[in-house]
């Protein structure tokens, strides 16, 4: 009777214990999904799903493998796999190797745990709906009996949730990318029309990201810089050749085509529906003064927007210390002087000063590595 009595009382405490682990699984599922859901960026996916699972409590060691940049990396990590977190993983040789795994990435990452941090493991394959492989969970626990038969089942549930999310964001990267590119592509040969730009285009594009980023402007509005850059001087398409190339001064007449440029690009561009609106401004308006002098719309201060702001001093720059058919190129030291100068009346004065720390401070740091 009293052996009866405890094997009823053993099998009680096991259903109590799986109702536990359900309602755990439940909670966390829950949690995780909108958390997930949430989620803006792939980066801000691989968190919360990491996250997710860490909730579980499944083992105290826990780790996403994926590759970045051609190599495999430790892109979000709990317990043990801390302290290698945005470590590439390449083959180590100081250890047996004794765990087993389906994939050397899996078992170089395991290796890089003390040996009782790792008497059991589990990995699982994170892919998107249409099985591409986006990376690996890694789950790593201190006990050999760690793990129960249905943990696996659990944790492939959520890397699939997981995956499916980060599938989404995998297309739209390709897609900003391809969408990059074509820019990228279309602002080259833009540049091969205007002859005497060489390497403008470039030049601009890095030095406007450069100032963006100097600024704390998020991802997305240097996005829209950038592209605002390669596109810039798209309506000079419409410009005749015998004003575009003209060696001396331009008569009132043929500036005021010229000026045409910004809006002739900026309506080109509006079937381009996924260009954001800083990108179109950028191209719209990066010819505007602060003083209200330039144009196309004589727009002044801070009603010019922070893109076409910010693209001008950029462009300034760049055409003082090129050399073109009617002057030479000026000294970087000497455009800076100018660009100061016109602080106030040509550019933002508060971006002006922050361009201008910044060359000096890339000028310092470029002389103290020679």
């Amino acid at each position: 009777m009293i052996a009866a009595l405890f094997l009823i009382i053993y099998r009680e405490q096991l259903t109590l214990n799986d109702l536990r682990w359900q309602r755990r699984t439940v909670q966390v599922l829950h949690s995780g999904s909108q958390s997930l859901a949430r989620a803006k960026t792939a980066e801000q996916v691989i968190e919360a799903g990491t996250q997710m699972i860490h909730s579980l409590h499944l083992a105290p060691n826990l780790a996403y493998l994926a590759y970045r940049g051609g190599s495999p990396q430790i892109l979000a990590a709990r317990g043990a796999f801390e302290p290698f977190l945005g470590q590439p993983i390449f083959p180590s040789h100081n250890d047996s190797r004794s765990v087993q795994a389906d994939h050397w990435v899996v078992e170089e990452a395991l290796v890089r745990l003390p040996r009782e941090q790792r008497a059991s493991f589990l990995a699982v394959p994170v892919n998107n709906r249409d099985t591409q492989h986006l990376g690996t969970i890694v789950l790593a626990h201190p006990s050999s009996s760690g793990f129960q038969p249905g943990n696996e089942g659990v944790l492939q549930s959520l890397t699939r949730l997981m995956g499916a999310q980060l599938g989404q964001f995998a297309v739209i990267e390709e897609l900003q990318e391809a969408q990059d590119l074509s820019l990228k592509a279309l602002g080259g040969t833009l540049e091969h029309r205007d002859d005497e730009t060489g390497g403008h285009t470039g030049r601009v594009v890095d030095l406007s990201v450069r100032l963006g980023r100097a600024l704390g402007f998020s991802e997305s509005r240097i996005t829209a810089l950038r592209w605002g850059a390669y596109l810039h001087d798209l309506g000079k398409i419409a410009i005749p050749d015998a004003i575009l190339h003209k060696p001396g001064a331009l008569t009132p007449s043929e500036r005021r085509v010229m000026e045409s440029h910004p809006k002739i690009g900026y309506d080109l561009l509006q079937n381009l529906h996924f260009l954001p609106t800083e990108t179109l401004d950028l191209v719209r308006y990066h010819h505007e003064k602060w003083n209200g002098q330039g144009y196309p719309a004589g727009l002044r201060g801070q009603e010019i927007p922070e893109t076409a702001r910010v693209f001008s001093i950029v462009d300034v720059y760049d055409a003082l210390t090129s050399e073109r058919p009617y002057k030479a190129a000026w000294s970087p030291q000497r455009a800076l002087e100018e660009i100061q100068q016109q602080a106030g009346t040509h550019f933002d004065p508060q971006y002006t000063e922050v361009f201008v720390r910044m060359m000096h401070e890339e000028s310092a740091v470029r002389l103290l590595e020679q």
